[in-house]
């Protein structure tokens, strides 16, 4: 087991009325407002257990970041209270699997 963080890859608008476009030169990041701390309990290159502090909706897209491998892009495959299991979109490298730290 080992901690991660992630983010929700999709954010609710939460507008009730049409919007316009705007240019803006201004860095519109969001700081790292949305990124949450969970534990990676089991991973494979294909996905990955994960036991969260908030609930996550099944079908919602995520971005985990995992130690030494950097972000990754996830669907929620399942959910309970506080445990999720994620499919990556793309499979992760043979060489970034085995760089990540031991789950023991």
């Amino acid at each position: 087991m080992f901690a991660a963080e992630f983010e929700p890859a999709e954010y609710p608008c939460r507008r009730r009325s049409a919007q316009t476009s705007v240019a803006i030169d201004a860095d519109m990041d969001r700081g790292g407002l949305a990124r949450a701390l969970c534990r990676v309990l089991d991973i494979s290159v294909h996905g990955a257990r994960l036991q969260t502090y908030t609930a996550l909706r099944r079908g919602s897209t995520i971005w985990l970041r995992l130690p030494k491998v950097g972000e990754v892009t996830a669907r929620i495959i399942w959910a309970t209270d506080f445990s999720a299991g994620c499919q990556f979109q793309t499979p992760l490298a043979p060489e970034a699997y085995e760089s990540l730290p031991p789950l023991g």
